[in-house]
C-alpha cells in the first residue's frame, strides 16, 4: 500500500517530532553525510565534461526522485511511521511560520555570520557540518537575501511550467529553450536574479549552505525537493501521455553525446532507469 507524504504545514506536533528525529538520528550515525557526498558527486554543471546526472539535464527530476527515496528509507529504518513532508513555498512564503519554526527547520541565519542558532539543527544542539567543510561547520542561512531581496516563486511561475507538454528539448542542458524539466529546475535566460526561477530560485532564497553542491547540509533540501517532485507528479496527471526524453541516448556527433541520460539507461549511482521511477503510485503519493 502506498504511503503519504503531506504538507510540512499540516504535521501533527507529534509527525513533526518523529520527522526531526529521525533525521538528526541518521546523522549521529554517520549517514546523513553520506548522501551530502552523494549529492556533490553528482552535481556536475554543462560546463564540466562527462555524463551529467543530477542537474542542467534531462534527468534532474528522476535522479532527485530516487535520491529523495533512498533517504526515506533510511529514515524508515529508524522509525517506519516517517515520510517526507514537502514545503510549499507558493503558499508559505515567509522568513518565519512553517518550516522555519523551532520545532521544524529552525530559522534564519542571524546577521553577523548567518548561522542558525534556533531549532534541531543548529550548531548548539550538535548539528555539526562535517562534508564540504571550508571555514564553518555550522548550517548557514540568509532567508530572502537580506543584501539583494529576492522573492519566492509564485504559483504563476510554477504554472508557466506545468502548461508545457513537451518534458525537455535538446539540446538537452540549462540552455533548452522549451520543456518542463527545464523551466521546474529554473535555468532562464538574463542575467542574476531574472535567471533564477523556480527550483533554482529557492535555493537562492534560502541562500547560506543551500547555495552550492553541498546544499543537502541543510534539511531544507528535502522538503524543497519533495515540493519539486510533487510538482513533476501534477505534471504527468495534466499530461498523461507525455514521457521522459530523449528516448534515446544522442548520438556520437551530438554535443550532448554521453552527457545525458536516456529514458531506458541508468541512473548513476542506482541501476535505475527514468522510466522505471516515471510512476510512483504504487510507492508514494501527495496529499
Amino acid at each position: 500500500m502506498a504511503y503519504t507524504r503531506k504538507n510540512v504545514g499540516r504535521l501533527t506536533t507529534g509527525e513533526r517530532r518523529r520527522f526531526v528525529g529521525a533525521v538528526r538520528e541518521l546523522k549521529r550515525r554517520g549517514e546523513y553525510d553520506e548522501f551530502v557526498l552523494t549529492h556533490i558527486d553528482h552535481f556536475a554543471p554543462d560546463g564540466e565534461s562527462g555524463l551529467r546526472a543530477a542537474h542542467m539535464t534531462p534527468s534532474f527530476l528522476p535522479w532527485h526522485r530516487l535520491f529523495l527515496l533512498e533517504f526515506e528509507e533510511a529514515l524508515q529504518r529508524i522509525d517506519p511511521a516517517v515520510t517526507l513532508p514537502y514545503w510549499d513555498w507558493t503558499r508559505n512564503r515567509g522568513a518565519t511560520g512553517t518550516p522555519w519554526t523551532e520545532d521544524l527547520l529552525g530559522g534564519n541565519g542571524r546577521r553577523s555570520d548567518r548561522q542558525v542558532t534556533t531549532g534541531p539543527f543548529s550548531r548548539r544542539e550538535g548539528w555539526i557540518l562535517e562534508v564540504n567543510v571550508t571555514d564553518t561547520d555550522y548550517l548557514t542561512r540568509d532567508l530572502g537575501r537580506s543584501h539583494d531581496p529576492i522573492a519566492l516563486p509564485t504559483a504563476r511561475d510554477v504554472a508557466s511550467a506545468l502548461e508545457d507538454p513537451v518534458y525537455d528539448t535538446a539540446p538537452w542542458d540549462s540552455t533548452a529553450p522549451g520543456g518542463f524539466r527545464n523551466k521546474i529546475e529554473g535555468w532562464g535566460r538574463g542575467a542574476g536574479s531574472a535567471s533564477w526561477r523556480n527550483h533554482n530560485r529557492v535555493h537562492r532564497w534560502i541562500g547560506g549552505t543551500m547555495l552550492g553542491a553541498a546544499s543537502v547540509n541543510d534539511p531544507a533540501f528535502w522538503l524543497h525537493h519533495a515540493f519539486v517532485d510533487l510538482l513533476w507528479t501534477r505534471w504527468q496527471q495534466r499530461h498523461r501521455t507525455a514521457r521522459y526524453l530523449p528516448a534515446r541516448p544522442p548520438g556520437p556527433r551530438d554535443s550532448q553525446y554521453g552527457r545525458v541520460v536516456a529514458r531506458g539507461e541508468p541512473l548513476p549511482p542506482w541501476d535505475y532507469t527514468p522510466a522505471d521511477v516515471e510512476n510512483v503510485a504504487e510507492v508514494y503519493v501527495y496529499a
